[in-house]
């Protein structure tokens, strides 16, 4: 009997179809919404621009002009370094879970630690370094910001190099264990190096993730209407006031959310779009 009049082969054909429909309806759907988010993101973002919105402080609510400079510069300084506390942690962490985790205890515990860390709603982890931190110095600042963000960061890199780590082929290592090197030369500069570009891609991903976190900032950086760079104080930052600005019912500021949204975004996609160019620059031929 031909395939094409097999009835189950028809059968299979045609639910096929209908799967591939469906599928294709449903990426139709989620790519109709995000082109939605962007087109309006853009032109609502663009029309906020100009140089005052960096060169400006927050304005009052019944001031007109002003711009985003005090919360720039205090989501800069925070995710800073956020980013270096959380780096050579999560790094480290999920080295010793790929090189020495196989049947350890410890790290078991600390790969379930990191899966629940990866799930926690980040007001969780604001709250908590509220009471740890915040409450116990009686004062917000830019420093339980930072903290509170590289809780969230460090999760996302450890993961990341632990998974990569685990691609690097075993005759890579066995090469290197031949030559007499030892465990810890052969983890660091042999098995990390090896994957470089996608441990920072993980890294990238933890700074993504934070830049536009919102509640834990609430908690513990708070937000100044002055420019302030001293991280002992509260801080302004680009999520709390585009959330706060967002929510009012004064033009101006609502102009101003539009435009802190439209940098965070771009500023995300620079970052992505620079460490792939270097790192392709740096990839041997």
């Amino acid at each position: 009997m031909n395939a094409a009049m097999n009835p189950v082969y028809r059968k299979r054909l045609f639910w096929h179809r209908v799967g591939m429909a469906l599928s294709v309806g449903a990426m139709s759907v989620g790519l109709i919404a995000l082109l939605w988010i962007l087109a309006t993101l853009l032109s609502k973002g663009f029309a906020a621009l100009s140089l005052d919105i960096f060169t400006g402080d927050t304005p009052t609510a019944d001031a007109v002009g002003g711009g985003l400079r005090n919360a720039i510069v205090g989501s800069l300084m925070m995710v800073g370094v956020s980013t270096l506390v959380a780096t050579p942690v999560g790094i480290l962490a999920g080295t010793y879970l790929a090189e020495y985790g196989e049947d350890s205890k410890l790290a078991q515990i600390t790969r379930f630690v990191t899966d629940v860390m990866l799930s926690a709603p980040s007001i969780v982890i604001g709250m908590f370094i509220w009471a740890i931190y915040v409450d116990k110095v009686k004062h917000f600042s830019g420093y339980a910001g930072s903290l509170a963000l590289a809780l969230i960061a460090i999760p996302v890199v450890v993961r990341t190099t632990d998974n990569m780590l685990k691609l690097v082929p075993n005759s890579l290592l066995e090469a290197a264990f031949a030559l007499g090197a030892p465990r810890w030369k052969v983890a660091l500069l042999v098995r990390l190096r090896a994957v470089k570009a996608g441990v920072m891609t993980g890294v990238l991903l933890a700074v993504a993730r934070i830049t536009g976190e919102t509640a834990p900032l609430l908690f513990t950086a708070f937000n100044n209407q002055f420019y302030s760079a001293d991280m002992n104080q509260s801080m302004a930052n680009l999520p709390v006031v585009m959330n706060q600005f967002a929510m009012s019912a004064f033009d101006n500021w609502r102009t101003l959310a539009w435009g802190g949204a439209l940098i965070v975004t771009f500023s995300v996609l620079a970052l992505n779009i620079l460490s792939r160019t270097v790192f392709a620059q740096k990839a041997p031929k």
